[in-house]
């Protein structure tokens, strides 16, 4: 669970930081929309990461930032295409070849390891068919796309899947050595199981229970023990009884952005059809990303379960991709980051009322843009950290480098 430090500490920190880095720094979009409420300040960091030479990246579906400030991000090479990856189809004698699908970063970009795929995972399978006649043959674990990541305390690595039949959460070490899953691909049973997912899309572990967003089949949040990962509690939009169905078939990308749910809709009982983020915050809250209804729902963890807090409307005649894709913490707790992907914006609130006090970014391919926003966090430094999927297939890092006055 990450740890919330005074706001003093982190400004002393950014002061000595910031004049080093100074000549890569580049000025964000950004609108301060409350100016009674001091709001942390960025500029993007243009030079951020230092790939390897022959490293492009694909589609980044999920990123988190450990204990020790170090950046993981979790990649999917096979969103590239023949012209990406020239070196390792020989067409090319420049660049660039596939990355892995999990990679670590320091403070300084530089890549610290990289690992992934199906010969970590358990189980083997093989195709036939090509296109959408593709069938899969065999028991392999690997997620077919990747999405969501997450690294304890212990650092260990959680990591989910939304392709075809990617009902799992699966559990590494640092170093990609498979320890435990969560489900099992091809098996899924609805929105009341307590043994089987649906397209897990998020997963936050505390060291007490395991929280999962079971969100692109089914529309749900479900909590798992620690030690055991037994069964402990499901539940759905305003802590209740999951609604609303699941989704019938595999989920598509272009599900992703069509109106066939009637838009979105912030009163609604039920989840909509992308759950897409669980985290936990201060205070005892789980936060979570309702992104098809516009909306961040905050629960309570009591003795009994959880119940629910408040709903957070995000930019509410949004269509498209629609908001509220991900959500992290100032490192003292006192602001909220939520990801937008269809606006390109990361909106900044106070915590303590949810009230949104700004935004930084915008649509676009430059430094400090966005293209399908995806995911979102903070380092100690109050740092925060950019991921993109479909096209933008990117990291950014978002230098903290004041407050406004």
């Amino acid at each position: 669970m990450r740890r919330f430090v005074s706001s003093a500490a982190v400004a002393a920190t950014l002061l000595a930081s910031v004049p080093a880095m100074a000549d890569a720094l580049v000025e964000v979009d950004a609108e301060h929309l409350n100016e009674d409420v001091p709001m942390p300040m960025f500029q993007v960091d243009a030079s951020w990461p230092r790939l390897p030479d022959d490293m492009i990246l694909g589609q980044a579906p999920g990123l988190a930032v450990d204990k020790d400030d170090n950046i993981w991000v979790l990649n999917r090479p096979n969103s590239l295409g023949f012209t990406d990856i020239g070196l390792d189809n020989g067409m090319s004698q420049a660049c660039c070849a596939a990355p892995p699908h999990v990679l670590q970063f320091d403070q300084d970009g530089n890549l610290l390891r990289s690992w992934g795929g199906p010969d970590l995972a358990p189980g083997e399978s093989t195709y036939e068919g090509e296109g959408r006649d593709r069938t899969e043959i065999g028991d392999e674990q690997w997620p077919a796309n990747v999405h969501g990541l997450f690294v304890d305390d212990d650092m260990n690595v959680w990591i989910g899947g939304n392709g075809g039949g990617d009902h799992v959460v699966l559990n590494f070490t640092a170093d990609g050595e498979f320890i435990r899953q969560i489900g099992t691909r091809q098996q899924t049973d609805g929105n009341m199981s307590e043994q089987f997912l649906g397209n897990p899309a998020d997963i936050h572990y505390d060291g007490e229970s395991v929280l999962v967003a079971d969100g692109y089949i089914n529309k749900r949040i479900i909590e798992f023990g620690a030690e055991d990962l037994g069964f402990e509690h499901l539940w759905g939009a305003y802590g209740a009884e999951p609604g609303g169905g699941t989704r019938e078939g595999e989920f598509d990308q272009s599900q992703a952005s069509s109106t066939g749910d009637g838009g979105p809709n912030p009163e609604s009982t039920s989840f909509g059809d992308i759950v897409h983020c669980v985290t936990r915050g201060p205070d005892d809250t789980i936060y979570v990303c309702d992104r098809r209804n516009n909306r961040l729902q905050v629960f309570r963890e009591t003795d009994d379960g959880v119940e629910f807090v408040q709903d957070v409307v995000i930019a509410l005649e949004t269509g498209g991709t629609r908001t509220a894709s991900d959500v992290a913490f100032s490192p003292d707790g006192t602001y909220v980051y939520v990801a937008d992907m269809m606006n390109g914006r990361v909106w900044i609130l106070l915590r303590e009322t949810h009230e949104i006090i700004g935004w930084f970014g915008r649509n676009g391919r430059y430094p400090g843009q966005f293209i399908w926003l995806h995911s979102v966090d903070v380092d100690s430094e109050g740092n925060v950290y950019t991921t993109e999927v479909s096209t933008g297939r990117r990291v950014q890092r978002f230098v903290m480098t004041g407050m406004s006055e």
